[in-house]
């Protein structure tokens, strides 16, 4: 029984009943230019629902913008398989083809994956089984649960892990995989949240979740078992510039308020507690407010301590070389860029933990120095007189990295929100 302790206690819905001549389930496949794969996954899934699942259901291709046969291929799966059909879109986005499809389709429950069927099928039903039986609105499949099995390249993981703790610590999301290609929503919460969805590309999937965890929608997290393609055409770089700046944009319009979640409390419930799960216990937005402040603040602290260690290496440079002089400028400038930001980017007042706080700072400037050397020691060995305008643009990209990862660990580790108890413990109370 949930306790006052959740603001996600939303009464249980009602199981979904199956209408003759309807799917209960839609299952939408995103597709640009997958000529190769698009026939061999669509007749998998096909199979593997003919054998499994207990409803009707329907496939739909998503084609955006294809400039190659995959039309073509689509069309003839329509004809030759029961229950597929295809749509076709003029323009690219995974985030835009969803919401077409799902916004047009019957079925109560839509789910999506992606072509290249890199989940296992067998996650299919759990998934979408509690959307069914009315104790989930959402569900998603995760690759960061221990019981997952997941085989993908290093640079993969790391991107995963790092987008998600960007997502924990700036937006405060509690779900743990945002960009699983394995998803779905019953229809009637979808209705509720697309509208308010902006982005149309990558970052959707991640813009549906933060909305619906604020409405206090309950999200259901299934461990898939999961193998990454090594053909797959997702460029990293872009996409992950991309949802930077979706997680700016969502992040800076909770802080102040500008998202109209009061137009998803009203068909969830009134209850009080729904309220406080969509705006936090102070209005806020679920979002502490001070995020916008601690952004802006960071970047000036950051400006100033790059001008500090600029006029630090000057000066030693006169008296010894490069190596040197680099070395003490930046660890100097490092500990007051900790101290700085301890005082003006996160409001940490005293001289409790200060020398803590600087071992940690020295440990997270650390990281980013190896960030930076590691990129430019990967492309010397990548190439043997690598132009000079290259290597500033690997250093300007990897400095971008590292400037993000000191934010995140800085405002996750080093100095965390400390959160006050509502009442006294009894220890207090003594």
């Amino acid at each position: 029984m949930p306790t006052d302790a959740s603001p996600a206690a939303l009464p249980v819905r009602a199981p979904l009943a199956p209408v003759p001549g309807r799917p209960v389930l839609d299952v939408v496949i995103p597709v640009f230019n997958e000529e190769d794969d698009l026939g061999p996954c669509v007749r998998r899934l096909h199979e593997h629902l003919t054998r499994t699942f207990p409803y009707p259901f329907r496939i739909t291709v998503a084609d955006n913008a294809s400039t190659d046969r995959t039309p073509e291929i689509a069309a003839g799966l329509t004809a030759a398989l029961e229950g597929v059909r295809s749509t076709r879109l003029e323009e690219k986005g995974r985030g835009r083809a969803l919401r077409t499809v799902w916004s047009r389709s019957d079925a109560p429950v839509l789910a999506y994956m992606d072509v290249d069927l890199s989940t296992d099928l067998n996650a299919l039903l759990p998934l979408v089984a509690p959307l069914i039986s009315g104790h989930s609105d959402l569900a998603i499949g995760t690759r960061l649960a221990r019981s997952s099995r997941v085989v993908r390249g290093a640079k993969r993981e790391f991107v995963s892990r790092a987008y998600n703790l960007l997502l924990r610590s700036s937006l405060a999301a509690r779900f743990s995989d945002a960009q699983c290609g394995f998803k779905a929503v019953r229809r009637d919460v979808a209705e509720r949240l697309l509208p308010l969805v902006e982005d149309s590309g990558w970052f959707f999937d991640t813009e549906l979740l933060v909305l619906a965890e604020r409405a206090g929608l309950r999200i259901h997290e299934v461990p898939v078992d999961w193998v990454d393609d090594p053909d797959s055409t997702v460029h990293i770089v872009r996409t992950a510039a991309e949802d930077l700046k979706g997680v700016w944009r969502v992040g800076r319009a909770l802080a102040v308020g500008a998202l109209p979640l009061d137009r998803l409390a009203r068909p969830f419930g009134d209850d009080p507690r729904d309220r406080t799960a969509l705006h936090g216990a102070d209005g806020s937005g679920g979002v502490d407010g001070g995020l916008a402040r601690q952004l802006l603040g960071f970047c000036a602290v950051g400006a100033l301590s790059t001008l500090v260690y600029l006029l630090l290496y000057s000066a030693f440079r006169s008296g010894t070389g490069p190596q040197t002089a680099n070395g003490a400028a930046l660890l100097l400038s490092a500990v007051a860029n900790t101290a700085a930001n301890r005082r003006f980017t996160f409001r940490v007042r005293g001289r409790d933990r200060a020398v803590r706080h600087q071992a940690q700072g020295l440990v997270v400037f650390a990281i980013g120095l190896a960030l930076t050397s590691g990129s430019l020691a990967a492309l010397g060995a990548a190439t043997a007189r690598p132009a000079h305008s290259t290597e500033l643009a690997v250093l300007i990209t990897a400095n971008l990295a590292a400037t993000v990862l000191r934010f995140l660990l800085f405002r996750a580790w080093v100095f965390p929100e400390r959160r006050v108890p509502a009442f006294p413990t009894s220890k207090d109370s003594r």
